[in-house]
């Protein structure tokens, strides 16, 4: 799944393209809303929430849709030929007299009342990038449960949202801990810094192109996408194993002499995929 600076970067590039504007085009792609048309409406705006992306009309409308792992919004100039996909994969295109947004591959899209739309974000903790930001309440959710792995409870969008793999794996990095040790066991002072660190990772990044966490330069991550490549710190080969009940592909890399704690034997198994070497914005 996208991180959550990728989704305020596509937040952004939606509002910038529609709002203020009235929609000339409105074709939904799917089937429950196949019907809907959206045309004549103004577009208010589109925020951001966690992973999440709200695009908000007048009449009290808000589209809610979910990049997930594959999906995209595509914004093109009058005449400018699309590039996001084949045909078969947009899922809907609403277009203004000088831009036209086209989602791509997007598994979650759902047109609901603006009034209804905690019922699908209402369940996520505090936004990394939005106004709601509370690390005391960020690491009082992740306290909840002591003996669940750091990597998983750093994913889990109920105690912090805008995390994904690659947060995930640097953090636990700059922690020093391995990403299956249990969340109790993190000493305090590092728990205690957990937020905030994540907070600046994710505000440094909002902005940029090309995901940043080492400082360096020609080196942008410290483990993520870098196994069986020496670690920037020690030049112990970094590892990557999967994270989770194997429902998703969690990819974590870590370190084993810069990080401590628990991790998978050499030889498990691994269900990663080559493309998880590479890291997408």
């Amino acid at each position: 799944m996208p991180e959550g600076d990728t989704v305020w970067q596509a937040a952004r590039r939606l509002h910038e393209a529609l709002a203020g504007e009235v929609l000339i085009r409105s074709d939904f792609r799917v089937p429950k809303y196949a019907t809907v048309d959206l045309t004549g409406r103004r577009v208010l705006s589109t925020v951001p929430r966690g992973k999440h992306l709200l695009t908000r009309f007048e009449g009290g409308l808000t589209l809610h849709t979910h990049l997930r792992m594959e999906g995209a919004w595509k914004v093109y100039g009058a005449g400018e030929r699309w590039r996001g996909g084949p045909g078969h994969q947009i899922r809907v295109i609403l277009g203004t007299d000088h831009r036209t947004a086209v989602g791509y591959r997007l598994q979650v899209l759902e047109l609901l009342r603006t009034t209804e739309e905690e019922r699908v974000v209402g369940h996520l903790g505090p936004d990394l990038l939005g106004p709601d930001w509370d690390p005391e309440r960020a690491l009082a959710n992740l306290r909840t449960d002591p003996a669940r792995p750091l990597g998983e409870a750093l994913l889990d969008q109920r105690n912090l949202a805008g995390i994904g793999n690659i947060y995930k794996s640097e953090l636990c990095f700059l922690l020093g801990a391995t990403p299956w040790l249990p969340v109790g066991a993190l000493p305090a002072d590092r728990a205690e810094k957990l937020p905030g660190l994540a907070h600046r990772l994710l505000e440094a990044n909002r902005d940029r192109p090309v995901r940043q966490t080492t400082g360096l330069r020609h080196q942008d991550l410290f483990v993520y996408g870098r196994a069986p490549r020496p670690c920037l710190r020690c030049r112990t080969p970094v590892r990557v194993a999967d994270q989770g009940d194997g429902s998703q592909d969690r990819p974590a890399y870590w370190c084993p002499t810069c990080q401590t704690g628990p991790a998978p034997a050499p030889d498990a198994p691994q269900r990663w995929r080559e493309r998880h070497r590479r890291t997408p914005m």
